[in-house]
């Protein structure tokens, strides 16, 4: 079940709400609780005991570990949890990956395959796997204790909003409000409008781009020519960024309508005038999640070499592709912002303070633009055969590109370049962050409804609604 499906927003979603705001405060959390199991047994009903049985374990694990003063069996208790947890995230995401690579290996040398049975997907594994990691190791360095309610800690990892796409929300950021938290009318009215704007550029401009992308990319790779190729990278570039922020805008909106205040995941990333600007900008709550266990365990900036400096930028940006998906084009992906965060840090980000502002954004663009190609593509191969069709300079389109997808990519730009400037940045904040007078509430809530409804119709009416986020 996914947020933009008409099952979660005409049945689950409304069931959900009026049960909620109905109860008494004593059973609002195992309300939550019961909503989230049921949601993620809908797509994943084999692999929910899976998660109910690990949280069983990690919770007395963590609970042990937290209450022993031995700091040898504590260290045991750390590892021990974390073997359990990666070893779950390498077996259903990398094993299938593990075992293609070593037949190849074994096929050069002629030797026999390694069969195996190919595992599927679990939904949304990577994010509960991080979440998890950072429970143990928040109790772990007296961050924060852990959880005295089971239930409470099920519902922490559960919790339906940010489980299948984020936000990934480190455990000392959400500890206190599963007990305690504000919920009242202006949280729920902001929480729909967040929501509702989140629904919104997902449906109406991330499928669009979407729908035309995938168009391009199930055609011959090796005949496309510039103009299509191009058109087709374009179009991806904005379909990942509004799907993706648009999942997060809903996650927050139905977190805040609960009481709940979620970390922000995007902050117009595309205005970025450098990839390391980017990486502050795009998919933040990864960016934290992997700087505060990862980056800074591995020495972070208190290294004493700068080329220690380098590989740790270059490793934590590695796992990152590796992260996003079980192929070598993601890790290729991460691997090549993590070249860029290096070259920047030694000598580019003064080439872009000469050349100024403008032209530093449209370089990074056209950067993240050529990176995004081996996100889409699976095979190397035929990523470079892509990257080589954007520069070959034949301009014999092989589709026509209509008014509706031209308008909508117009809107689609404007919207990912509002807040390059202050008067853009203003706006945001006023519809995002401030507290709105009872005087607009009236206006936003029409045009809110307004935007459900043309969403949900445009739902209703069209077969095209992918999830693009089942191998993360």
């Amino acid at each position: 079940m996914i947020f933009s499906s008409s099952l979660f927003l005409l049945y689950f979603l409304p069931i959900f709400l009026t049960t909620y705001f109905l109860v008494p405060k004593k059973l609002k959390n195992i309300t939550i609780l019961l909503f989230s199991i049921f949601f993620y047994s809908w797509g994943a009903p084999k692999f929910i005991f899976v998660i109910l049985g690990t949280t069983l374990l990690d919770f007395h694990l963590v609970k042990w570990m937290d209450n022993t003063k031995n700091e040898i069996h504590r260290r045991m208790m750390l590892i021990l949890s974390l073997s359990i947890n990666l070893g779950l995230l390498f077996y259903f995401k990398y094993s299938n990956f593990f075992i293609e690579n070593v037949n190849q290996a074994l096929s050069v040398f002629g030797g026999g395959e390694i069969h195996w049975t190919k595992l599927v997907l679990p939904i949304g594994i990577s994010f509960y796997t991080f979440e998890t990691i950072t429970y143990v190791v928040d109790v772990y360095r007296r961050i924060h204790k852990p959880l005295k309610n089971f239930w409470d800690y099920q519902l922490y990892i559960i919790l339906f909003p940010k489980l299948i796409a984020g936000p990934i929300i480190r455990y000392h950021d959400l500890a206190d409000q599963i007990t305690t938290r504000n919920e009242n009318v202006d949280n729920r009215l902001t929480g729909f409008y967040r929501f509702a704007l989140g629904l919104s550029k997902k449906i109406l401009i991330a499928n669009v781009m979407g729908e035309q992308a995938d168009k391009i990319f199930a055609m011959n790779i090796a005949e496309l020519d510039t103009y299509t190729a191009w058109i087709g990278i374009i179009s991806y570039t904005f379909q990942i960024y509004f799907d993706f922020s648009g999942y997060s805008d809903m996650a927050i909106g139905l977190g805040k309508m609960m009481g709940f205040k979620f970390p922000e995941n995007f902050n117009n990333p595309y205005i970025a005038q450098s990839i390391t600007e980017f990486w502050r900008r795009w998919h933040m709550t990864l960016g934290s999640w992997m700087r505060s266990y990862l980056y800074i365990p591995l020495g972070g900036n208190q290294v004493k070499t700068k080329s220690r400096l380098y590989f740790n930028l270059w490793l934590v940006f590695l796992a990152s592709g590796l992260w996003h998906g079980a192929s070598w084009s993601f890790v290729l992906w991460g691997a090549y912002h993590g070249v860029f965060l290096v070259l920047e840090r030694a000598f580019l980000l003064n080439v872009y303070n000469k050349i100024g502002k403008f032209p530093s954004t449209l370089l990074t663009f056209f950067f993240v633009m050529i990176g995004w190609v081996f996100f889409r593509i699976e095979t190397l191969s035929e990523g470079f055969i892509f990257v080589k069709r954007l520069f070959v300079f034949e301009f014999v389109p092989n589709l026509y590109f209509g008014k509706e997808y031209f308008t909508i990519l117009i809107i689609a730009i404007i919207f990912s370049f509002f807040v390059y400037t202050k008067f853009g940045q203003k706006i945001q904040d006023m519809v995002y962050y401030n507290d709105y007078p009872n005087s607009r509430h009236i206006g936003i809530s029409i045009l809110t409804v307004l935007l459900l409804l043309i969403s949900v119709s445009t739902i209703t009416s069209t077969g095209f609604n992918p999830f693009i986020y089942f191998r993360f």
